[in-house]
C-alpha cells in the first residue's frame, strides 16, 4: 500500500494565525503526514473549491524540523492557504492525494 498520499491531522491548538497562514499544534491521527502535502477540512468535497485548501509548509518536533510524522505523534506545524481561517481545536485535516 502506498501511504505517501494519505494523512490526517487533528488540530490541538492554533498558536498564531495571519491572513493566510497559521502555526498549530497537531496530532497525526492517520497515515503519514509529509511537508508539502495539501489538506482540506472536509474529507470529501468539491475539488475546485479552494476555500478550505491549505498546504503543510513545515513540521517541527522537539525544536527540529522534520519531513514527516505518523500516528500517534504530535508536532508544531505551519499551514498556509485560504483554509487556515477554518482551523480550531478538534478540527481534522485530510490530505489530498497527489496525481
Amino acid at each position: 500500500m502506498d501511504d505517501s498520499n494519505a494523512g490526517e491531522l487533528q488540530i490541538y491548538s492554533v498558536e498564531e494565525r495571519e491572513n493566510a497562514a497559521a502555526t498549530c499544534i497537531v496530532r497525526c491521527v492517520g497515515g503519514i503526514v509529509r511537508t508539502g502535502q495539501k489538506f482540506r477540512v472536509e474529507a470529501t468535497g468539491d475539488a475546485t473549491d479552494d476555500s478550505s485548501l491549505m498546504s503543510l509548509d513545515w513540521i517541527n518536533r522537539y525544536e527540529k524540523l522534520i519531513e514527516f510524522i505518523d500516528p500517534p505523534h504530535s508536532a508544531k506545524v505551519h499551514l498556509s492557504g485560504q483554509g487556515v481561517s477554518l482551523l480550531e481545536r478538534g478540527v481534522i485535516l485530510y490530505s489530498i492525494p497527489t496525481e
